[in-house]
């Protein structure tokens, strides 16, 4: 704030920042309150399959007795692989297996991204804008993924194939641009890239993870600059009184 003129009159500069936080799915009110709606509701059918019961036991002999309730982040996790998304029905099954208050479950829900407490796609994507992909034309992507599937940020494919996220650091900065699909992340990535995974998963095809760009990991883009050589062998630089 500058002061200018006998009055000490404040003009106020209006920053513009290089980037702004990206918006929760689903609208912000969505991200901590629920809203019964005709697909999620505390009738909505959920009940975990046999297999998935043995799951829960075998997670649960992790936690001494009396501390079951420290299971609910991989339960929950269980349940949404299991049914695809998180409606409430689901928290509140997992309440009642972990013998917890349906509050404390959903405090739980309503923390962690992780967890989608809306119908998402068979192939959800998670497209990162933060700073080090957005200096990376992370936009660029974006505008790729919008365009093929014709669907903007936040929204679903009718065929329920694809939902788009827009969605803070995923921690793979060195590989920007980067998504992740799932459980799986693309890095490295160019628009024609992103067409590429978009068309194979589409066929029904599941990309090979990983960098786009020839790289195997996150080895630096022109080559290495240290560990260039073998590594010495035992006793190198040691006394040799020693």
């Amino acid at each position: 704030v500058n002061f200018v003129g006998e009055t000490r009159q404040p003009i106020v500069k209006q920053i513009r920042y290089v980037h702004r936080t990206a918006k929760c799915a689903g609208g912000n009110a969505a991200s901590y309150v629920h809203r019964d709606t005709p697909d999620n509701n505390q009738d909505t059918p959920f009940d975990f399959t046999a297999d998935n019961l043995k799951r829960i036991e075998s997670i649960l002999n992790n936690y001494p007795e009396g501390h079951k309730s420290a299971a609910v982040i991989p339960v929950l996790d269980l349940a949404q692989r299991q049914h695809g998304w998180l409606p409430i029905s689901a928290m509140n099954t997992v309440a009642d297996i972990l013998k917890m208050p349906p509050m404390r479950v959903y405090e739980v829900a309503t923390f962690y991204t992780m967890f989608n407490r809306k119908f998402v796609g068979k192939y959800h994507i998670q497209i990162c804008t933060t700073t080090p992909c957005m200096l990376r034309n992370s936009d660029s992507i974006v505008e790729c993924i919008k365009k093929k599937l014709g669907i903007s940020i936040g929204e679903t494919t009718s065929d329920k194939l694809f939902t788009i996220t827009e969605v803070e650091c995923l921690g793979a900065c060195v590989n920007a641009p980067m998504v992740q699909i799932n459980d799986s992340y693309y890095e490295d990535l160019t628009p024609k890239d992103m067409e590429e995974i978009i068309d194979d998963l589409k066929a029904g095809k599941i990309p090979i993870p990983g960098p786009r760009n020839g790289r195997f990991s996150c080895e630096p883009a022109g080559g290495l600059t240290s560990l260039t050589e073998p590594p010495k062998g035992p006793g190198f630089g040691v006394r040799p009184d020693l």
